[in-house]
C-alpha cells in the first residue's frame, strides 16, 4: 500500500504523524510525506520521502512582541489562514501529488483541511491525526461556512456538520480524558499512545549532566518552536524567577535564539538551543512551557506535573484542561512577573497533588495501543473504503 502523509502546520503538526509512518514502512508500507517547503528538511531528517505540496513566501524566522491572548485573533488565524488560504494551495498542492505519486490511502493532520478536500474530490480513503489535542480549538461554527465554500470550488457537496473531518478514520494520538467534554471525539476515532522520538547519543552530555545532580528537583523550560520567537522577554522573566529556586534547570531556546543572549548563568542552569523531550523529560520533575500540544503531551506520558504561560493557539485550550485535571497551574504569559513564575514552579513541586493528578493521566496513556493498531487501522480502512468506527457505535455521515 502507497500512503501519503500530509500536514499543514510546522514541526506541532508533523511530529504526530511520524511514529504512525514510521510503523506503517515497518509494515512494508510505501510511505511518502507531503508538507510546506519550509518543513521539508526536517521530513527528510526524519529519513522520510518529503513532496512540497505548498510553496512558501518569506524568509528567516523573525523575533516578535509578545502578544496579549486574544482568542477572536486565533480564531481568525485558524479560520482565514489554516481553513482558507492555506487550504486553497494546499488542496491544489496535494491534488497534484496525488497525480504522479498516486497513493492509496491519504494519512493528514487534522488541520490540513485542503488536504482532505483533495482526497474527497479523488474518492481516496483517508484519516485524520489530531493535533489540537483537547479539541474545543477547532470548532464546527468556526470553519463550516469557509470550508464549504472550499468544497463547492471542488465541486464537492456541502458538509454542513463538516463530517469530511471524521468520516471515515479519527487517529487520537493522547488520552480520551484530556478531551474537552464539551467536543467529544466522534465514533470513528481512535485513541493512540503518544509517541516521543527515541532519545540520540548527541545529547549524552545533558543527560550527563541531569544525572549527576541529584540533589534538587529537576526543571525542564520550553517555549516549543514557533511561539519560542513571539515571546518576548517570556524567557527571561521566567528564567530569572526559576533560577533561584533550589532546583536545577534546563532550559531550550529553539535554533533561532543564541542561548548567549542571557548571561552568565549560576551552577544550576543549563541554556541550551534544543534537547529532544524524550532525553530529558524521565529525569524531570517539573515542565514548564506554553502548553503546546506536544510539550503537554510529553510530560503527561511521563507524569510529569506543570507550569503552562499560553500565547496562542490551542494553548488556551490545552493549558484549561490541564487545570481541570489538576496537573498543572497557569500564569498569563504576558503579565506574570519572576516572583509569581517561582512561586509557581515552588507550589507545584511541593504539591504532591499535582504529580499524582499527573500519574493518572500517564497510566491512561500507557494503556494505549501503540502506532502499529494505526497501520492496522489504515490497512483496514484502505480494504474497506469506510468508516473506522469504535466497537459498538455509529458513525454520522
Amino acid at each position: 500500500m502507497r500512503i501519503l502523509f500530509t500536514f499543514a502546520g510546522g514541526s506541532g503538526h508533523f511530529h504526530p504523524l511520524v511514529p504512525i509512518a514510521r510503523a506503517a514502512e515497518v509494515a512494508g508500507h510505501v510511505v511518502a510525506v507531503g508538507c510546506r517547503s519550509s518543513m521539508v528538511s526536517v521530513v527528510e531528517a526524519e529519513g522520510f520521502t518529503a513532496f512540497v505540496t505548498q510553496v512558501e513566501q518569506g524568509g528567516a524566522p523573525v523575533r516578535r512582541p509578545l502578544l496579549e491572548l486574544d482568542a477572536d485573533r486565533e480564531e481568525r488565524d485558524l479560520r482565514d489562514g489554516f481553513a482558507d488560504q492555506m487550504a486553497r494551495v494546499r488542496a491544489t498542492g496535494v491534488l497534484d501529488l496525488c497525480a504522479t505519486w498516486q497513493p492509496d490511502l491519504l494519512v493528514c493532520d487534522e488541520a490540513d483541511y485542503g488536504a482532505v478536500v483533495a482526497a474527497e474530490r479523488l474518492g481516496l480513503p483517508y484519516a485524520t491525526v489530531l493535533v489540537l489535542v483537547a479539541g474545543s480549538f477547532a470548532r464546527r461554527e468556526l470553519l463550516a461556512d469557509t470550508l464549504n465554500r472550499l468544497r463547492a470550488d471542488h465541486d464537492l457537496p456541502p458538509d454542513p456538520e463538516l463530517t469530511m473531518l471524521s468520516r471515515h478514520l479519527v487517529l487520537s494520538p493522547g488520552p480520551a480524558s484530556f478531551r474537552d467534554p464539551a467536543y467529544p471525539l466522534p465514533a470513528t476515532a481512535h485513541s493512540l499512545r503518544p509517541l516521543l522520538p527515541a532519545p540520540s547519543d548527541d545529547d549524552g552530555r545533558i543527560v550527563d549532566w541531569l544525572n549527576r545532580r541529584t540533589d534538587r528537583p529537576k526543571v525542564y523550560f520550553t517555549l516549543g518552536t514557533v511561539f519560542n520567537l513571539e515571546s518576548g522577554d517570556l524567557f527571561t522573566r521566567i528564567l530569572t524567577g526559576v533560577r533561584e529556586l533550589d532546583v536545577d534547570l534546563l532550559v531550550t531556546v529553539g535554533p533561532h535564539i543564541d542561548p548567549e543572549e542571557f548571561g552568565p548563568q549560576p551552577e544550576n542552569v543549563r541554556i541550551e538551543r534544543y534537547v529532544p523531550q524524550a532525553s530529558i523529560l524521565p529525569y524531570c520533575d517539573l515542565v514548564v512551557s506554553h502548553g503546546g500540544s506536544g510539550s503537554v503531551l510529553g510530560a503527561l506520558a511521563h507524569g510529569v506535573p506543570m507550569v503552562l504561560v499560553p500565547m496562542g493557539a490551542d494553548q488556551p485550550s490545552n493549558a484549561v484542561r490541564c487545570a481541570d485535571l489538576g496537573v498543572a497551574q497557569v500564569l498569563d504569559a504576558v503579565r506574570v512577573t519572576p516572583e509569581q513564575a517561582g512561586t509557581a514552579v515552588a507550589a507545584v513541586l511541593a504539591d504532591p497533588a499535582y504529580r499524582q493528578a499527573a500519574a493518572v493521566v500517564q497510566a491512561e496513556i500507557a494503556d494505549l495501543p501503540g502506532p502499529e493498531y494505526a497501520v492496522t487501522l489504515l490497512e483496514r480502512l484502505s480494504a474497506e473504503h469506510g468508516p473506522v468506527r469504535v466497537a459498538g457505535e455509529s458513525a454520522a455521515g
